[in-house]
């Protein structure tokens, strides 16, 4: 069986298919991760105050047409309860959004569509309600290829590959060793007792017996990923719970709910060195929201396979943050939260200073979960598809991109910041007040201008 895995290359997101991968081969990524790794929530716990609602972003409709459109009016901020609602209460698209709209629009209508054109475009956010992001989004992340002549022959392959890895991993080892008796075409013991009317007992052997401690046995190898599927099955219920597409008891929450579960499942499966994480569940949520809404309902029936995808290209920029075994490295968690500290000290020193000298506060008691979880907890729902549609858009990579927003996100506060001590400081950045994310956006793109001087 082919194996996906995650890579990271120089400019841009890949997913590979080897047989042997070669990053899986070190020993750093041969351990498993325990089950019950609550590694993102070590530095992560919000305060005991009553959370802010987030929007549930409305539901992609069709453009517009420009003579239609009201100006920008801003979004209340409040849960909508239901897509219906979502959609009387969607905010009008302004004249700016409706250029950019008609400009997106035009670039995905050709034939080669101009990747730089269409990053430069993005990177300044995907109007709502005009029915492309989740195009836009399986471009930039390399799902679909720039010649749209592609499209139809790559997408046939990967829906038609994810259901054969369902078929291949989602099975228990009672399974398995039914299908190679049928496959050696030999009639079980059981069916010979149950015509003579005796008890079925059939021999196992020793290695494959369930109650078999060794590493290379099947039932071992199904009971550690049985710890792995509750832990999973315990965060896809965690997943936005103000969101009637994520929570509920409605058969379309519950079916979007096995779906991400089943994604992640298959991901961990797929991927031994890393195999599932918390916090994983957040960072597939947009994923799946945005191909689950397409208006085109061909592609929202394969929004599952299309996220599973999608959601491997996206980790390739942030695989090493997931490791455990690669905190401490030049590569992990903990280096790259050191490359925000440099950040802010390079942008706004006395802001360092009095963060990490005077009030003594640890990057990693805010970054971490800033970082690992791709923002997803610190903005509203339809705040953070636009931060996306910055990260996805970046020839540097969305890592690059996610530590100047945070480095933003630290200046825009700046004031509060100086003025406060340890404790209102921490509280402050583990409850990041809201703010006008096109403003937050267009500083995180001055401190890359002033980088390059």
């Amino acid at each position: 069986m082919e194996r996906v895995v995650v890579k990271n290359e120089p400019n841009q997101l890949a997913m590979v298919k080897e047989r042997v991968p070669e990053w899986l081969n070190n020993s750093l990524w041969s351990s498993n991760l325990p089950a019950n790794d609550d590694r993102l929530l070590r530095y992560s716990a919000k305060p005991s105050t009553v959370p802010e609602p987030s929007i549930e972003p409305p539901i992609p409709e069709p453009p517009p047409k420009p003579q239609e459109v009201e100006e920008e009016k801003p979004p209340a901020r409040e849960t909508r309860d239901s897509a219906r609602d979502d959609e009387r209460s969607s905010p009008s698209v302004s004249a700016e959004d409706i250029s950019r709209q008609s400009q997106l629009l035009a670039e995905l209508s050709r034939k080669i569509i101009n990747l730089r054109e269409l990053r430069r475009l993005s990177s300044q956010g995907i109007p709502d309600g005009a029915g492309i992001r989740p195009t836009v989004w399986k471009i930039l992340l390399g799902y679909l290829p720039c010649d749209r002549s592609l499209w139809a022959t790559e997408l046939s392959k990967k829906r038609s590959q994810y259901k054969h890895f369902k078929e291949e991993l989602l099975v228990n080892p009672s399974d398995i060793t039914r299908m190679l008796d049928k496959s050696a075409g030999l009639e079980s013991d059981d069916s010979k007792c149950e015509r003579r009317g005796l008890l079925p007992r059939s021999e196992i052997p020793q290695g494959e017996h369930p109650l078999s401690l060794g590493k290379t046995s099947i039932w071992n190898q199904f009971f550690q990923d049985t710890e792995i599927i509750e832990q999973i099955d315990r965060d896809v219920k965690r997943t936005h719970p103000d969101m009637h597409f994520f929570s509920g008891d409605s058969s379309f929450a519950r079916s979007n709910q096995e779906a991400l579960r089943i994604i992640l499942i298959v991901f961990a499966k797929l991927n031994p060195g890393i195999r599932y994480v918390q916090g994983m569940n957040e960072v597939l949520a947009p994923l799946f929201y945005v191909f689950k809404n397409d208006p085109d309902e061909e592609n929202a029936v394969y929004a599952e396979e299309d996220t599973f995808f999608c959601f491997v290209e996206l980790l390739s920029g942030f695989r090493d943050n997931f490791c455990q075994q690669l905190d401490n490295s030049v590569v992990g968690i903990r280096s790259t939260i050191t490359k925000l500290s440099k950040l802010l000290k390079e942008h706004d020193e006395e802001l360092w200073r009095h963060l990490e000298i005077t009030t003594k506060i640890n990057p990693q008691f805010y970054a971490f979960r800033w970082i690992t979880l791709l923002l997803t907890q610190e903005f509203n729902f339809a705040d953070s598809l636009h931060i996306w549609d910055t990260l996805l858009s970046d020839p540097e990579g969305p890592q690059e991109t996610l530590l100047r927003v945070c480095c933003a996100m630290l200046i825009l506060i700046r004031r509060r910041l100086v003025a406060g001590d340890f404790t209102s400081n921490l509280k402050l950045l583990q409850n990041y007040p809201s703010t006008n994310i096109g403003h937050l956006l267009y500083v995180a793109d001055k401190l890359r201008a002033r980088s390059v001087e």
